[in-house]
Formats: C-alpha cells, sequence, structure tokens
C-alpha cells in the first residue's frame, strides 16, 4: 500500500495554498458585509449565490443533480454545520469583536478538527504532528493576546465574541470530519456541496426572517461585489478544493489553513486598513509557522502520516 499524501505533496499543497489566500482574504470582505443588512441575509445571500454557482458547475459536467442513499440527509447536515451554524457565528462574532481577533481565534480549529479525526476516523496522529500543533498553538495565542489588547472593546463584548467564535470553530469542525466520512465519499462531490450550500441557505434566511424580518439588501457596488465575491470565489471554488484535502490527508493536517489564514488575513488589512504589525503578533506568527513545518515536515527515513487517514484519490471535481 503506498503511502498516504502529507500536505506537502503538490497534488495537495497548491489548492491548500490557493484556498488558504482566498480565505485570508474574506475576513475583509466580510467586515465590508455587516451593518445595513443583517449578518443572516448577508449569509444566506453568499450561500445562495454559492449554490447557484455549483448547480452551474455540476450542470456543466453533465452530472446527475440528485444525490443517492443517505446523502439528502448528510448533505443537509453539512449544510446545517458548516454554511449555516458556522457562518452565522463567524459574521455575528465581529460585531462584537475585531475581524482580526476572530481570524487568530479561529486557528483554534486545528485542536477539534485533530481530536474529532481520531475519534471518528481513526486517523493517526504522531508526536511530532501534536508537537508542531502545540507550538502552533503557542503561537496563535501570543496572536491573540495583541488582538485582545488592540481591540477597543469591553470585556463582556470580547467574551460573548469570542464564545461566538469558538461556537464557528466547533460548528466548521463537525463538517470538516463528515467530508472524511464513507457516506461523503459516495456522493458527487460537487452536487453534494450544491445542495448543502442550498440547505444551509435556506436555514440562514429562515433564521434571518425570523429575527431580524424580511429580507434587506444594500444595491451598492461594494456590498454586492462582496456577495459575488465571497459566495463564487471564497465558497464554491474553494470548499470543494478544501474537502479534497481533507479527504487525502485527514481533517488535522487540512485545519492548518486556519493558522496560516489569520496571518495572511493581516497582510491583507496591513496593505488596505493599514494594520500595523506588533512585535508579539511578529513573534506570533513566527512561532506559529514554525510549529506547522516542524509538525508537516517528513522524515528522511520514513513517511510521514501525522495527522493522515487511510490513502484516498482527491476527486476530480475540485
Amino acid at each position: 500500500m503506498s503511502a498516504p499524501p502529507s500536505l506537502l505533496a503538490p497534488r495537495v499543497l497548491f489548492p491548500f495554498l490557493f484556498i488558504t489566500l482566498i480565505w485570508g482574504s474574506t475576513w475583509i470582505v466580510i467586515t465590508g458585509q455587516l451593518g445595513v443588512v443583517p449578518p443572516s441575509w448577508s449569509v444566506a445571500y453568499r450561500f445562495f449565490v454559492g449554490a447557484a454557482a455549483m448547480f452551474a458547475y455540476a450542470a456543466w459536467r453533465r452530472e446527475r443533480l440528485t444525490l443517492s442513499g443517505f446523502g439528502w440527509g448528510f448533505a443537509a447536515l453539512l449544510g446545517l454545520a458548516q454554511f449555516a451554524l458556522n457562518f452565522n457565528f463567524v459574521y455575528r462574532a465581529e460585531l462584537h469583536i475585531t475581524s482580526g481577533l476572530v481570524a487568530v481565534l479561529f486557528a483554534l480549529l486545528i485542536v477539534p478538527n485533530t481530536l474529532l479525526g481520531r475519534i471518528f476516523l481513526k486517523t493517526k496522529v504522531e508526536g511530532r504532528f501534536l508537537l508542531g500543533a502545540g507550538i502552533a498553538i503557542v503561537g496563535v495565542g501570543m496572536m491573540i493576546l495583541h488582538e485582545y489588547r488592540a481591540a477597543n472593546v469591553g470585556a463582556a463584548e470580547v467574551l460573548i465574541g469570542t464564545a461566538l467564535t469558538l461556537c464557528g470553530v466547533l460548528s466548521a469542525s463537525a463538517s470538516n470530519v463528515m467530508q472524511g466520512s464513507s457516506v461523503a465519499r459516495e456522493q458527487s462531490m460537487a452536487v453534494m456541496i450544491a445542495w448543502a450550500m442550498l440547505f444551509g441557505a435556506l436555514g440562514d434566511a429562515v433564521f434571518a426572517w425570523a429575527t431580524t424580518g424580511p429580507p434587506v439588501i444594500e444595491a451598492t457596488p461594494a456590498y454586492l461585489g462582496g456577495v459575488l465575491y465571497l459566495g463564487v470565489v471564497a465558497s464554491a471554488v474553494t470548499f470543494p478544493l478544501y474537502f479534497n484535502i481533507i479527504r487525502a490527508v485527514g481533517p488535522g493536517q487540512a485545519a492548518w489553513s486556519s493558522v496560516l489564514i489569520p496571518i495572511i488575513a493581516m497582510g491583507f488589512s496591513t496593505l488596505f486598513e493599514g494594520y500595523r504589525w506588533a512585535p508579539l503578533s511578529i513573534a506570533g506568527g513566527a512561532v506559529a509557522l514554525i510549529g506547522l513545518v516542524i509538525a508537516v515536515a517528513k522524515r528522511p527515513d520514513r513517511p510521514s502520516v501525522s495527522g493522515n487517514m487511510v490513502a484516498v484519490p482527491v476527486e476530480r471535481d475540485a
């Protein structure tokens, strides 16, 4: 049996870097989605657009636009966890704390992904992976401390925003682990994600209408362009790539994107918002990167299996 691919394998690394770059840019765009339009409606619009793009892609590939067996229930649960609960928690968290702090807190995704992957998917975890993850979490903690100090909000707001973000982390982790299941691999990736996004968007819309009233739209180029970017590029393009990475190397290794994303988000903020790097955030980012290198670097004498699953071919849908 051939060794399962590591995160450094080109067919995994290139899409990994792409989605990390795209998702690192979304935090600034999400900030522009808040204000006139209630967060739940912004989430709903994003995934209605994403679902339409996914269905169009599947139709272009001439795939059957239905699911089989337990696929319908699976898609509904995936949509609830990933495209409804996760993003509603994240968008609402940004009403209480800065997008930078939310992004850094989300880096903790590596913890539940690794634990749940081990429990439910029996993924193997080496000591080197745990050592690297522990070092990275120290670095993330340093960045969290800096963002907390820089956030000009009260303690209550920080606690609420942190709690909402961590709820989003757990929701995202649940959906990540679902992607490693046999039920997920029995379905077409594009069709499954299309239905999951549609179910999630419908749930978002019902929740938005019940809690904030009828649909509200901000008919400005910035807002509408943000919806299209988040729906098509940051959802329809990236989620199939990300879920394929999970199937190939496991949710633990895939979650390293969440560690890199806040560093990239801070880079975008430096370019477009005048963000200034503090020594603590620089040191934290460096420590997190050191942890990543330790966790994914291969030993010369045998292939790395840290955080990996049994080898699964990456699907062509991405």
